[in-house]
């Protein structure tokens, strides 16, 4: 067999490197080039749920400026809306505080008091991982919501400006999906801002 001319082999090696290039799949699913809407909560619950923990509504409020500057997607207040969710998580540190509530089991009383009536002394504390967690899932037709489609977690990874949890995502989004032109891009970080708008504002309260 004679040998390739040296012409054909400089021809042959860039059409390979596209046919590679083609079946290589990107390193992110499909549906985050796709998408348009997202929606943004804790692992906990919602941003103007009562019980959750201060630090993680304002990752919330951090990650959503965050994404209206990115401007890929659209912000949206209604999760099932949304084709992506993403969901994070503030690192917990260990602490504990003294709570003195009444007590009405077999606590011997104080002075005056009977037997069961006296201070109950309880510690509390949240404790977790200490890295902070973001997520990103879609909702299923139950309403709940799918396992991580892409998933990480560092220390300090959630902290404002520098959302590094959010970069990293970004990153992969748009090199495995190149973004729009600027012109759509504008008008999607336009869209992102008036969704912050009314994200930012709470709940109505029926009479």
């Amino acid at each position: 067999m004679k040998p390739l001319p040296a012409v054909a082999v400089a021809l042959l090696i860039p059409a390979a490197l596209t046919a590679h290039a083609k079946n290589k799949k990107p390193s992110v699913p499909a549906v985050f080039g796709q998408a348009r809407y997202v929606y943004v909560e804790a692992t906990d619950g919602k941003e103007f749920d009562p019980n959750l923990n201060p630090d993680d509504r304002i990752a919330i409020a951090d990650v959503r400026d965050a994404l209206g500057n990115w401007g890929r997607y659209v912000l949206t207040t209604s999760r099932d809306e949304a084709d992506v969710v993403i969901v994070v998580r503030k690192g917990r540190a260990v602490g504990a505080d003294v709570d003195i509530t009444p007590h009405h089991g077999t606590l011997a009383g104080g002075p005056g008091q009977p037997p069961g009536m006296g201070e109950g002394v309880g510690l509390g504390a949240e404790a977790g991982p200490s890295d902070d967690l973001m997520e990103v899932c879609q909702v299923n037709s139950d309403g709940r919501l799918s396992g991580p489609l892409w998933e990480q977690s560092m220390p300090e990874g959630l902290r404002a400006p520098k959302i590094t949890l959010l970069e990293q995502f970004e990153e992969a989004v748009d090199k495995a999906y190149p973004p729009h032109p600027a012109g759509t891009k504008a008008q999607t970080q336009q869209s992102s801002q008036q969704g912050t708008a009314q994200a930012q504002q709470p709940p109505s309260q029926k009479p």
